[in-house]
C-alpha cells in the first residue's frame, strides 16, 4: 500500500534530520535517485527543515533583518515543495496512463500527491506532538492536553492513509482519474507579481 510506503519512508526522514536538528543540514538521500523512495524522501526532508525554519521566524527576539532573510528562504522552501508535489502527482499519472476512465467516473477534489503532502505534515505534526508529551519538566497538564491530540492526530493518519490508498485503488479500476494541476504561484513569478515586475522598469 502507497500509505504504508509513505509513512515509513517520512518517518525515515524526520528521524534523520533530528540526528542533528539543524535547517543547514542537508541528509543525503537514501534511495536511488528517480525512485519512489526518494521522491517522497525528498518531499519530507523539506516539510521537515521548513517546519523548523517557521518556528525560528517566530522567535519573538529575531532581528528583522534575519527575518526577512528567512522568510525569503521560507518562500523559497513552499516553491520547492509545491514543485515536487506536482512532480510526484505526474510519476502517478504516468502509473496510471493505461488505466482508461470508465463510463461515470469522476476526479476526486483532491490528488493523490497533495493528499500525500497530507500526510507528510500530519506525520510531523505527530512527531512533534509526541515530543511534547514526553518534554522533560512539562506540566503534567500539558501532557496531558498533548497526550489528548496526539491521539486525534493519530486517528487522522489511519483515516488519511485509508482514504489515499481508497483514491490510488479507484484510480487504478479506472472509477477515478486524475489531472496535474500546476499551482501557479504568481507572487514567485517576476513576471505576474506587480511589485516584482515594476521593479525591472
Amino acid at each position: 500500500m502507497m500509505s504504508a510506503l509513505c509513512q515509513a519512508v517520512f518517518n525515515q526522514s524526520i528521524a534523520d534530520y533530528h540526528l542533528q536538528d539543524d535547517v543547514d543540514v542537508r541528509a543525503k538521500n537514501p534511495y536511488a535517485t528517480g525512485s519512489p523512495e526518494y521522491l517522497l524522501y525528498q518531499k519530507n526532508y523539506i516539510d521537515t527543515v521548513q517546519w523548523h525554519l517557521e518556528d525560528i521566524i517566530r522567535n519573538p527576539d529575531i532581528e528583522p533583518v534575519a527575518a526577512l532573510a528567512l522568510k525569503r528562504r521560507i518562500d523559497s522552501s513552499n516553491q520547492e515543495r509545491t514543485d515536487l508535489v506536482e512532480y510526484i502527482d505526474s510519476y502517478f499519472l504516468d502509473q496510471y496512463k493505461s488505466i482508461k476512465p470508465i463510463e461515470g467516473a469522476t476526479i476526486n477534489t483532491e490528488s493523490p500527491a497533495w493528499a500525500i503532502d497530507r500526510l507528510s505534515i500530519l506525520l510531523l505534526k505527530i512527531y512533534h506532538m509526541q515530543q511534547e508529551v514526553n518534554r522533560p519538566g512539562s506540566e503534567a497538564e500539558h501532557k496531558e492536553a498533548c497526550s489528548v491530540k496526539l491521539a486525534i492526530l493519530k486517528q487522522q493518519e489511519a483515516d488519511l492513509c485509508g482514504a489515499i490508498d481508497a483514491l490510488l485503488h479507484e484510480i487504478g479500476e479506472g472509477k477515478k482519474y486524475m489531472k496535474v494541476y500546476r499551482q501557479m504561484k504568481m507572487y514567485n513569478d517576476p513576471n505576474l507579481n506587480p511589485i516584482l515586475y515594476a521593479t525591472k522598469k
